[in-house]
């Protein structure tokens, strides 16, 4: 079931001891535990999800998240600025307007 025959066994489980509570995150649920006289055995099975080599830092997948299609984005924004200038495109005079531009100085207010 799921896979399609991707994974054979045997499956390597690795040692329980291999993970420490030692991200401070874990600490200090751990710390907050023993305060009111409770233990978590299973925090243990939460150490990989805090492993900066694999995930990198809180910070770092927040700016990940927001910044991601940011190069693409400013890439595509000066193409269309270069596309425009070389078409003369002038958005700030459209064609047929110039009957609705204010005259100012002329003592007319709208």
């Amino acid at each position: 079931m799921g896979g399609h025959d991707h994974h054979h066994e045997p499956y390597k489980v690795p040692n329980y001891k291999i993970y420490k509570v030692d991200a401070p995150e874990l600490v200090q649920v751990e710390k907050s535990l023993a305060r009111m006289g409770l233990k978590d055995p299973w925090l243990r099975n939460e150490v990989w999800r805090f492993d900066k080599k694999v995930f990198g830092t809180h910070g770092g997948r927040v700016t990940k998240l927001f910044f991601r299609g940011f190069p693409l984005g400013f890439g595509l924004f000066l193409a269309t600025l270069g596309i425009e200038k070389a078409l003369g495109i002038d958005w700030h005079n459209p064609r047929g307007l110039e009957k609705y531009k204010h005259h100012h100085g002329e003592g007319e207010h709208h």
